[in-house]
C-alpha cells in the first residue's frame, strides 16, 4: 500500500508537463467507449488499449457481469452507469471484456467455490448462466473449457446489454456498437468476437 501512497503524493508533480491536457478534462468528458471489464487486479484496460485520461468510461464488476434489464429493479450501480454512459455521454461503443483465469467464471462453473461467500454467490446468479449438473466436482475444468465458458459468458453479458431499452434504441438506429473482447493475462493478447465467423479472433 505504501507504494501506492507515495505515487499519489508525487502524481501532481509528474503531471507538471501535462497541465493543459488535464485542465481540458476538467471541462467535461467525451469518452470513446464504455469499457466493462472485471474487477480483477490483473486486468488494466488502459494498459492494453493505450487509453489516455478521458478515453474510457470504465465500469468494473466482479466477472464483468451486466445484470439483465428489469424495469422494477431497485438501485443498481451497473445499470445506472450504463444508462449514464449511453444517455448522458452518448458513447458510440460499448466493450465487454472478459479475461483468462477469471475467478468469477470459475465460481459459475463450480458453485461450491463461493459457498462461503453468499454475496458473491447472489451476484454471480445474475450472470445468466445455469449451474452444471455436477456442482460437487472439485477438479478444475481443463483450460480450453474455461476459455470457452469465459468467452460465452462475455457474449451473455452482451445479450444482457441489448435488453436495456435505451441501448436497444441506439443499436436500432446505428448510433451504438457492442464489442465482445477476451484478454489473456499471461500474453496480453486481446481477441474480439467476429459474428461472421462465430469465433473470437485476435484484434
Amino acid at each position: 500500500m505504501q507504494t501506492l501512497i507515495e505515487h499519489a503524493r508525487t502524481f501532481p508533480t509528474a503531471l507538471s508537463e501535462r497541465r493543459e491536457e488535464f485542465a481540458r478534462l476538467a471541462n467535461g468528458q467525451r469518452p470513446q467507449a464504455l469499457f466493462i471489464s472485471c474487477s480483477d487486479s490483473r486486468v488494466i484496460p488502459s494498459m492494453f488499449t493505450g487509453a489516455r485520461p478521458g478515453d474510457l468510461f470504465e465500469l468494473r464488476t466482479a466477472g464483468n457481469i451486466v445484470p439483465r434489464y428489469r424495469a422494477q429493479t431497485g438501485a443498481c450501480g451497473v445499470a445506472g452507469s450504463v444508462e449514464f454512459a449511453v444517455q448522458a455521454l452518448g458513447v458510440p461503443d460499448i466493450v465487454v471484456c472478459g479475461h483468462s483465469h477469471c475467478g468469477a467464471v470459475q465460481g459459475l462453473m463450480r458453485r461450491q467455490r463461493v459457498a462461503e461467500m453468499p454475496l458473491v454467490g447472489r451476484w454471480l446468479a445474475g450472470a445468466g448462466h445455469q449451474p452444471g449438473p455436477d456442482e460437487t466436482a472439485e477438479p478444475p475444468a481443463p483450460r480450453e473449457d474455461l476459455v470457452a465458458v469465459t468467452q460465452q459468458h462475455v457474449l451473455t453479458q452482451i445479450d444482457h446489454l441489448r435488453s436495456y431499452p435505451f441501448v436497444a434504441r441506439r443499436l436500432a438506429v446505428g448510433r451504438l456498437r457492442l464489442h465482445a473482447w477476451y484478454y489473456t493475462v499471461e500474453t496480453g493478447e486481446v481477441q474480439a468476437w467476429t459474428p461472421a465467423s462465430g469465433v473470437f479472433r485476435p484484434l
